[in-house]
């Protein structure tokens, strides 16, 4: 559902990709007009219309707009945002921050999108250079391979010994039975806890009628049971940590997943729907690893989702906290405490010798780190900044490291502009009287061509001719080595610069045209235009050019056509017959 105004008490409605309902009122309003002018900006910036799309993000935006209307209204201005003038609206995003003016400005920018109030000067203000620039952060440096290490094998090390208690509990519960009909044991206590659900030792003593001192002393013993057959705190983070590490999910994405975000397509391949928090809903492919995991995970937790209350049943990591408050089950994200907790009783320490501060942010910058590590043979790319992906660094950061090296990038860019340049040209065409008389009349075109009367009369006379136009310099080395005759392919002439087209020439130039309709029919659309388009668009030009001076002169060549590869100087991998 789009988001919307709410008009009493004045505020903002909207729902979030993630079915997240958020409702925020905009509190006492001195001037309820310009408020609303900004929430009506807000509005077209929220999802699905815009890219905010978490609670935090609406709400910066809501305390921006509160906090700029009590402050102009303190400064005197009661009216709506027609009437803001520059001096005003610079003076206040002037004492800023970098998020508040960013979230002033772009609401000022839609509110102004849909009904044009803004003053000209203003609406350039707005959409302008920002006066508070953000503050450079350092990028989070991956993990050390040891720090990474030591974290995936004391994950492992839970993950195997908590599963192996379970699989042990369990098998222990298929030789119980009830404890009311075969007394108290330990399968018989398994068996309560798998066909009745986690229950205390108090619960069960005042079930079957014993006393408390026998009750207390079974307490150390079902604690151990529940904990072996619902996995707690200790053993969710550890699969929790070791998935994080297996896949590089964003640590929000990993709170949030849930049973029905998994779309299984086949026995080994999961599509995983999770939402990030700066970029809304992602999608991924678990590799192996993770898949794995998870199914060990699903299994492991699959009898507390059958004994768990409804509503938690879905999510991915359920976890069984007796005594804790607000019931036993818990599903929401794993607080700092435990965290740290788990890391000092498990030894994992930093390469500082200190416990090992888990920044889940890191874990997913590692992960991508290291995979690129293992793709590119150990590369040091990830020195420049491990968030950024190879893509992005080639196109922003990269660059080469040798004078020599620049020189030869620069060297083909120039090379490349100057082709584009060529391509662009129209082609030299010259007519009978053009040729006869071009001593005399095209002075310019033969200054610029650098010929003299000897090469002038060697290009009138057919001497320089090539298949299918004569060549003002064949040594030239615009496609071979320089001093020794071009060795480029007949219709590499079309787009060459020194290349002269004349009546003589348009016989030869509709067998290429010929040729390359043959090309046409036997290879693919995209390895013809790859390989030949260019050239079969000049070879067109060139021939309108002829039929605009001459009809009857193209048509009489084309009589002479077999269209054949035989008339063709061709290489036999490059015949069509």
């Amino acid at each position: 559902m789009p988001a919307r105004i709410v008009d009493e008490p004045l505020g903002i409605e909207c729902v979030l990709s993630n079915a997240t309902t958020v409702t925020l009122t905009f509190g006492t309003c001195p001037n309820p007009v310009l408020a609303r002018e900004l929430l009506s900006g807000l509005v077209g910036l929220v999802h699905p219309h815009g890219r905010v799309d978490a609670p935090s993000t609406v709400e910066m935006y809501v305390n921006a707009a509160r906090a700029m209307v009590k402050t102009l209204d303190a400064d005197g201005f009661t009216g709506s945002a027609a009437g803001l003038s520059r001096a005003r609206l610079a003076e206040y995003l002037w004492g800023l921050s970098h998020q508040a003016e960013a979230a002033c400005r772009r609401m000022l920018t839609v509110f102004d999108e849909d009904v044009r109030v803004l003053r000209p000067e203003v609406r350039e203000l707005v959409r302008g250079r920002a006066f508070n620039r953000t503050v450079a952060r350092a990028p989070l440096a991956p993990y050390g391979e040891r720090e990474w290490q030591r974290l995936q094998e004391a994950c492992r090390a839970v993950v195997r010994e908590s599963y192996a208690a379970h699989q042990r509990a369990l098998a222990a519960a298929e030789d119980g039975q009830d404890p009311r009909e075969g007394g108290w044991s330990e399968p018989n206590a398994h068996w309560q806890l798998v066909h009745r659900g986690p229950t205390t030792a108090a619960e069960i003593g005042a079930e079957l009628g014993w006393s408390t001192p026998w009750v207390n002393r079974q307490i150390p013993e079902l604690r151990r049971a529940t904990t072996a057959l619902f996995p707690d705190v200790s053993a969710a983070l550890a699969y929790r940590l070791l998935f994080a590490t297996y896949t590089g999910v964003v640590p929000d994405g990993v709170d949030d997943l849930s049973v029905e975000g998994l779309d299984w397509a086949g026995d080994g391949v999961v599509l995983l729907d999770y939402l990030k928090g700066r970029t809304a809903k992602e999608s991924t492919t678990l590799n192996r690893r993770g898949v794995r995991l998870l199914e060990q995970w699903l299994r492991h937790s699959e009898l507390s989702r059958r004994h768990a209350p409804r509503e938690f049943r879905d999510a991915l990591w359920l976890r069984h906290v007796p005594g804790s408050v607000g019931g036993p089950w818990h599903t929401t994200p794993i607080s700092t405490y435990p965290v740290r907790a788990w890391m000092t009783k498990h030894q994992v320490v930093g390469d500082d010798g200190k416990p090992l501060k888990i920044h889940e942010s890191r874990i997913r910058t590692t992960y991508q780190s290291l995979r690129e590590r293992r793709s590119w043979f150990g590369s040091t790319r990830a020195t420049v900044d491990p968030n950024h992906t190879p893509r992005v660094e080639g196109d922003h950061y990269l660059t080469v490291t040798t004078p020599a090296q620049k020189d030869a990038v620069e060297t083909i860019i120039e090379e490349a502009q100057a082709d584009l340049l060529r391509k662009s040209r129209p082609p030299l065409i010259l007519t009978d009287d053009q040729a006869a008389d071009l001593a005399g009349e095209l002075p310019g075109l033969v200054a610029g061509m650098d010929l003299d009367d000897s090469a002038l009369a060697e290009l009138l006379g057919g001497e320089r001719d090539v298949f299918v136009a004569a060549c003002t310099d064949p040594l030239s080395g615009l496609h071979g080595p320089a001093g020794k005759p071009c060795p480029a392919r007949p219709w590499i002439c079309l787009l060459c610069p020194l290349a002269i087209f004349a009546p003589r020439h348009v016989p030869n130039l509709l067998r290429m045209k010929a040729f390359f309709s043959r090309q046409w029919k036997q290879t693919p659309a995209a390895q013809f235009m790859a390989v030949f388009g260019p050239y079969a668009q000049r070879v067109d030009e060139v021939l309108d050019a002829f039929r605009a001076r001459d009809a009857q002169l193209v048509l009489r060549a084309a009589a002479t056509v077999a269209d054949t590869d035989d008339e063709l100087p061709l290489l036999p991998e490059e015949r069509t017959q």
